[in-house]
């Protein structure tokens, strides 16, 4: 039993030693795979401050040059001499910024690459002409502008060739947008026929007011016998008192809903060519007839087709570039790694507090005074449409902002829906 006992032990314990052999080559497989792969932040090259991961090669590394440059021409742009020293809140602004619009270049130029998009040197230069053309009268106020922002011929080339990178990245996205079928534009038509494609009824009307109901009353016994324009601007002008005596009491085009009530309700009921009145009105009296009515007018779904189809063509449009922003701000974050000192959220490897950008700091002090609805939820700001809101007219739907718990309300599992993070819109380089 003992030998038995031995040679169980002996052969658990080999099956173990195996077993831990296989466990730590896994390791080293995993290791070794996990390099290849490049898992991990890569690192920073000396003397830069920035990479970003599949660029163009000669724009994916930004030096400490390339950010000190566009620092200077950032300050010169916000106008802020002499430039701050670092650690100074203005210096981390301005350097913020700087980084961003040498990223946006990058990344601009990266996405134009990769859905082959490209401009000539010889576009740029026909492009820069016809701007400086615009901008400037003179070569000499050009040359000043140089000098004032601190721009390189280079410098104003490459921000030439970003935006002109950025309008066709825009167009050829955009291209890809569905063109409107014919269900959504009679779906769109029904529901905006009674807002946008119907012309109310309206109506013409002449009006005598005056305090003195008196004077009302022989204005109204004067037209009973003759109403005619005539005889309206010679009443109007003898006993009105409002802004219409001039020119015989005439208020034309009058939509239901617009005049002060009783006036309104009447004026609607009665009957074209009579003359009705004295009602009160605030502190007046009036006397109106109706002098012609024009009967409400619907547009036909073929007379607004067109013009729906452009309308839904152009939301379209802008829902493509705005999902395409996602994706391209994603993307190019996933990509772009930043050397300690220099990183932003703009970086793969920012870590931020966790705290909204438009929440007070009060929000978060040891014992807050400041309420909790006055404090932004502690996730993303998801603004998801409220139920029901989502119609042909508004897609999106009416948006509802989430907001803290209320003390003492009753905890409610809610899964929020996700938000992929938006990016820099291609060309955004203020310029």
């Amino acid at each position: 039993m003992a030998r038995i006992s031995a040679k169980g032990g002996t052969s658990a314990g080999l099956q173990r030693l195996a077993l831990l052999g296989f466990a730590a080559l896994f390791i080293l497989l995993f290791v070794i795979f996990a390099i290849a792969q490049g898992i991990g932040n890569p690192s920073i090259p000396s003397g830069s401050v920035a990479i970003v991961e599949d660029a163009p090669e000669d724009l994916g590394t930004v030096t400490e040059a390339d950010f000190k440059h566009a620092l200077v021409q950032t300050a010169a742009q916000e106008k802020v001499t002499p430039l701050p020293k670092p650690g100074d809140e203005k210096y981390d602004e301005l350097s913020e910024k700087a980084l961003g619009e040498v990223l946006d270049s990058i990344w601009i130029q990266g996405q134009a690459g990769e859905m082959g998009i490209a401009v000539t040197p010889k576009e740029v230069l026909k492009e820069l002409a016809k701007l400086k053309k615009q901008a400037f009268k003179t070569e000499k106020q050009y040359k000043e502008f140089l000098e004032e922002a601190h721009f390189t011929r280079a410098d104003v080339l490459t921000r030439v060739k970003i935006q002109m990178l950025s309008t066709q990245i825009q167009e050829q996205v955009t291209e890809e947008a569905p063109i409107p079928s014919s269900s959504e534009i009679e779906n769109y038509y029904e529901a905006a026929k009674a807002s946008q494609y119907t012309t109310p009824e309206s109506r013409d009307i002449r009006v005598v007011k005056n305090k003195d109901k008196a004077k009302v009353e022989e204005a109204k016994a004067a037209l009973e016998k003759d109403d005619s324009n005539k005889s309206w601007e010679t009443v109007a002008k003898k006993y009105s008192t409002d802004t219409t005596k001039s020119n015989g009491g005439l208020q034309s085009g009058v939509a239901e809903g617009t005049l002060g009530e009783p006036l309104d309700a009447e004026v609607f009921a009665a009957n074209q060519g009579d003359v009705e009145g004295p009602l009160p009105e605030g502190k007046t009296y009036v006397v109106f007839e109706v002098m012609k009515i024009t009967p409400e007018k619907t547009q036909s779904l073929d007379e607004a087709k067109s013009q729906i189809s452009a309308q839904l063509a152009e939301q379209a449009k802008q829902q493509t570039f705005a999902a395409f922003v996602r994706g391209y701000g994603t993307t190019w974050k996933s990509r772009t790694f930043c050397a300690s000192g220099y990183t932003i959220e703009r970086c793969a490897n920012f870590k931020g507090n966790g705290r909204p950008p438009e929440a007070n700091e009060a929000c978060f002090e040891a014992n807050p005074k400041t309420p909790a609805e006055a404090c932004p939820a502690p996730i993303p700001q998801v603004k998801p449409a409220q139920p029901g809101s989502v119609t042909p007219l508004t897609p999106e739907g009416q948006k509802l902002a989430q907001r803290p718990r209320p003390a003492g309300a009753e905890e409610v599992a809610v899964a929020p829906e996700g938000e992929i993070p938006g990016g820099v819109v291609p060309g955004a380089t203020g310029e």
